[in-house]
Protein backbone atom coordinates (compact mmCIF):
# COMPACT_ATOMS: atom_id res chain seq x y z
CA UNK A 1 0.00 0.00 0.00
CA UNK A 2 1.09 3.57 -0.93
CA UNK A 3 1.52 6.21 1.77
CA UNK A 4 -0.64 9.15 0.99
CA UNK A 5 1.23 12.28 0.29
CA UNK A 6 1.81 15.16 2.84
CA UNK A 7 -0.59 17.73 2.73
CA UNK A 8 2.10 20.45 1.91
CA UNK A 9 2.50 18.38 -1.78
CA UNK A 10 -1.02 17.97 -2.30
CA UNK A 11 -1.26 21.63 -1.84
CA UNK A 12 1.66 22.42 -4.01
CA UNK A 13 0.30 19.96 -6.53
CA UNK A 14 -3.04 21.53 -7.00
CA UNK A 15 -2.53 25.03 -6.56
CA UNK A 16 0.78 24.89 -8.25
CA UNK A 17 -0.63 23.05 -12.05
CA UNK A 18 -3.92 25.16 -11.81
CA UNK A 19 -1.65 28.05 -11.39
CA UNK A 20 0.63 27.40 -14.26
CA UNK A 21 -2.28 26.49 -16.40
CA UNK A 22 -3.64 29.83 -16.14
CA UNK A 23 -0.40 31.98 -16.55
CA UNK A 24 0.84 29.69 -18.89
CA UNK A 25 -0.95 32.12 -21.59
CA UNK A 26 0.90 34.71 -19.80
CA UNK A 27 4.20 32.93 -19.15
CA UNK A 28 4.30 32.60 -23.05
CA UNK A 29 4.03 36.07 -24.04
CA UNK A 30 5.87 36.89 -20.92
CA UNK A 31 9.21 34.73 -22.94
CA UNK A 32 8.11 36.08 -26.85
CA UNK A 33 8.59 39.41 -25.65
CA UNK A 34 12.28 38.52 -23.83
CA UNK A 35 13.02 36.67 -26.44
CA UNK A 36 12.96 39.55 -28.61
CA UNK A 37 15.39 41.81 -26.37
CA UNK A 38 17.79 39.08 -25.98
CA UNK A 39 20.26 37.91 -27.82
CA UNK A 40 20.08 34.42 -28.99
CA UNK A 41 20.94 31.57 -26.44
CA UNK A 42 17.45 31.21 -24.51
CA UNK A 43 15.30 33.42 -22.78
CA UNK A 44 15.87 31.84 -19.09
CA UNK A 45 18.07 32.82 -16.91
CA UNK A 46 19.54 29.83 -14.77
CA UNK A 47 21.28 29.66 -11.49
CA UNK A 48 22.37 27.30 -9.35
CA UNK A 49 20.67 26.87 -5.67
CA UNK A 50 20.00 24.72 -2.45
CA UNK A 51 17.30 22.37 -2.29
CA UNK A 52 15.59 19.71 0.18
CA UNK A 53 18.49 17.73 1.99
CA UNK A 54 21.33 20.23 0.13
CA UNK A 55 21.07 18.96 -3.26
CA UNK A 56 21.67 21.45 -5.79
CA UNK A 57 19.17 21.69 -8.48
CA UNK A 58 19.42 24.29 -11.26
CA UNK A 59 16.49 27.37 -11.06
CA UNK A 60 15.20 28.51 -14.28
CA UNK A 61 13.08 31.90 -14.96
CA UNK A 62 12.35 34.46 -16.94
CA UNK A 63 14.37 37.70 -16.12
CA UNK A 64 11.07 40.06 -16.07
CA UNK A 65 10.20 41.48 -12.61
CA UNK A 66 6.91 43.02 -13.68
CA UNK A 67 3.81 41.78 -12.39
CA UNK A 68 5.72 38.86 -10.65
CA UNK A 69 6.58 36.92 -14.20
CA UNK A 70 9.59 35.90 -12.72
CA UNK A 71 8.32 34.27 -9.81
CA UNK A 72 5.53 32.66 -12.00
CA UNK A 73 7.62 31.08 -14.12
CA UNK A 74 9.40 29.27 -11.50
CA UNK A 75 5.75 26.98 -10.93
CA UNK A 76 7.06 24.48 -13.44
CA UNK A 77 9.75 23.73 -10.23
CA UNK A 78 7.30 23.31 -7.80
CA UNK A 79 4.95 20.83 -9.89
CA UNK A 80 7.88 18.71 -10.40
CA UNK A 81 8.60 18.96 -6.73
CA UNK A 82 11.97 21.15 -6.27
CA UNK A 83 10.05 23.49 -4.91
CA UNK A 84 7.18 24.19 -2.93
CA UNK A 85 4.94 27.08 -3.25
CA UNK A 86 5.87 28.44 0.65
CA UNK A 87 9.40 27.79 2.19
CA UNK A 88 12.60 30.18 2.65
CA UNK A 89 14.04 31.55 -0.71
CA UNK A 90 15.90 29.55 -2.42
CA UNK A 91 19.70 30.28 -1.85
CA UNK A 92 22.92 29.53 -3.95
CA UNK A 93 25.33 26.26 -2.43
CA UNK A 94 28.04 28.82 -1.30
CA UNK A 95 25.74 30.58 0.65
CA UNK A 96 26.57 29.98 4.28
CA UNK A 97 22.90 30.35 5.38
CA UNK A 98 22.29 27.46 2.38
CA UNK A 99 23.95 24.80 5.23
CA UNK A 100 22.00 25.54 8.16
CA UNK A 101 20.31 22.04 9.17
CA UNK A 102 16.44 24.06 9.31
CA UNK A 103 16.96 25.07 5.75
CA UNK A 104 17.90 21.75 4.53
CA UNK A 105 14.51 20.44 6.17
CA UNK A 106 12.13 21.84 3.87
CA UNK A 107 11.98 22.69 0.12
CA UNK A 108 12.71 26.41 -0.66
CA UNK A 109 9.43 28.48 -1.74
CA UNK A 110 8.46 30.84 -4.55
CA UNK A 111 7.01 33.21 -1.38
CA UNK A 112 7.25 32.74 2.51
CA UNK A 113 7.78 34.28 5.27
CA UNK A 114 10.82 36.24 4.50
CA UNK A 115 9.62 37.23 1.15
CA UNK A 116 6.25 39.06 2.25
CA UNK A 117 7.89 41.15 4.94
CA UNK A 118 10.65 42.13 2.35
CA UNK A 119 11.23 45.75 2.00
CA UNK A 120 9.66 46.42 5.48
CA UNK A 121 12.51 48.05 6.97
CA UNK A 122 13.92 44.81 8.84
CA UNK A 123 17.59 44.82 9.77
CA UNK A 124 19.58 42.59 7.47
CA UNK A 125 19.77 39.86 9.09
CA UNK A 126 16.18 39.35 10.19
CA UNK A 127 15.00 37.30 7.17
CA UNK A 128 17.34 34.64 8.01
CA UNK A 129 15.37 34.67 11.37
CA UNK A 130 12.08 34.89 9.35
CA UNK A 131 12.82 32.09 7.33
CA UNK A 132 13.95 30.00 10.58
CA UNK A 133 10.55 30.80 12.27
CA UNK A 134 8.80 29.33 9.52
CA UNK A 135 10.41 26.01 9.47
CA UNK A 136 9.98 25.70 13.01
CA UNK A 137 6.42 26.96 12.79
CA UNK A 138 5.44 25.35 9.07
CA UNK A 139 1.85 23.59 8.86
CA UNK A 140 -0.67 23.81 6.00
CA UNK A 141 -2.21 26.67 7.98
CA UNK A 142 1.00 29.24 8.07
CA UNK A 143 1.14 28.24 4.72
CA UNK A 144 -2.23 29.05 3.33
CA UNK A 145 -2.10 32.70 5.42
CA UNK A 146 1.16 33.59 3.67
CA UNK A 147 -0.41 32.60 0.19
CA UNK A 148 -3.00 35.05 1.05
CA UNK A 149 -0.56 37.77 1.98
CA UNK A 150 1.31 37.32 -0.80
CA UNK A 151 -1.14 37.57 -3.31
CA UNK A 152 -2.07 41.26 -0.94
CA UNK A 153 1.38 42.63 -1.54
CA UNK A 154 1.13 44.04 -4.64
CA UNK A 155 3.88 45.37 -6.44
CA UNK A 156 4.41 49.31 -5.32
CA UNK A 157 2.59 49.21 -2.43
CA UNK A 158 3.53 50.13 0.80
CA UNK A 159 5.14 46.99 2.40
CA UNK A 160 3.93 45.47 5.90
CA UNK A 161 5.45 47.27 9.31
CA UNK A 162 8.48 45.06 10.81
CA UNK A 163 6.56 45.74 14.03
CA UNK A 164 3.69 43.59 13.54
CA UNK A 165 5.59 40.68 14.78
CA UNK A 166 7.41 41.63 17.97
CA UNK A 167 5.87 41.78 21.64
CA UNK A 168 4.20 45.16 22.33
CA UNK A 169 6.83 47.42 23.82
CA UNK A 170 9.65 45.97 22.29
CA UNK A 171 12.04 48.63 21.07
CA UNK A 172 15.54 47.53 18.85
CA UNK A 173 16.54 50.89 20.99
CA UNK A 174 16.97 49.80 24.51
Amino acid sequence: MRPSPHPKRVLDLALGSALLALTAPLLLAAAVATAARRPPGGVFATETVTGLGGRPFTLRHLPVRRFRIDVLSRLPHVVRGEMSLVGPAPLPPGDPAAAAPWRRSVKPGLTGLAQVRRGSALPWDEPLLLDQHYVEHEWIGLDLALLLRTLRTVPGQAHLSDADHRLRGYSAAE
